[in-house]
């Protein structure tokens, strides 16, 4: 089954690399964010589609983020913590299938991790979470680099 929406919390990093890849992409996307579309650097642009939850804060995103999905893939560097953490408890804890790839691995580790994980699930709606910019310098666009990767012509997903 092919990917058919990338769900994300929308804050820099990760989350925004994955909604810039997904529009760039034409994929369709979404999730949740904080009332009043709340992110690290200001108020999320209007071309996210993104719907608020009734909290300010992040638990409650992430929350949902996890349950409208079929399944999460978590972005980051070395270890998780704060909300990438969250983000795996709440999927493991829920049943849900998770990748967890650590971007100081190499890129065919993650690239072969991936294919094997999309054929192991049947993911129509994919999860992408991970640490925000501020927290990791760079990880941006580190994180829209494996993301072309592994959407990449040679190797589609299935």
């Amino acid at each position: 089954m092919k990917i058919q929406r990338i769900l994300s919390g929308g804050q820099t990093g990760v989350d925004r690399a994955a909604l810039d890849f997904a529009i760039a992409q034409h994929i369709p996307h979404g999730g949740w964010c904080p009332a009043g579309r709340r992110a690290a650097d200001g108020v999320l642009d209007a071309r996210y589609q993104l719907l608020e939850t009734e909290s300010s804060g992040y638990r409650q995103r992430t929350k949902r983020n996890v349950l409208d999905s079929d399944a999460t893939l978590i972005l980051y560097r070395g270890r998780l913590e704060g909300g990438s953490l969250l983000t795996r408890d709440l999927a493991a804890g829920h049943g849900k299938p998770l990748l967890l790839c650590d971007l100081h691995a190499p890129t065919e580790e993650l690239l072969a991790a991936w294919q094997d994980w999309l054929v192991g699930h049947a993911i129509a709606i994919l999860n992408i979470a991970g640490p925000s910019e501020a927290r990791n310098p760079g990880i941006y666009l580190q994180a829209s680099a494996l993301l072309d990767l592994f959407w990449s012509a040679e190797h589609e997903p299935i």
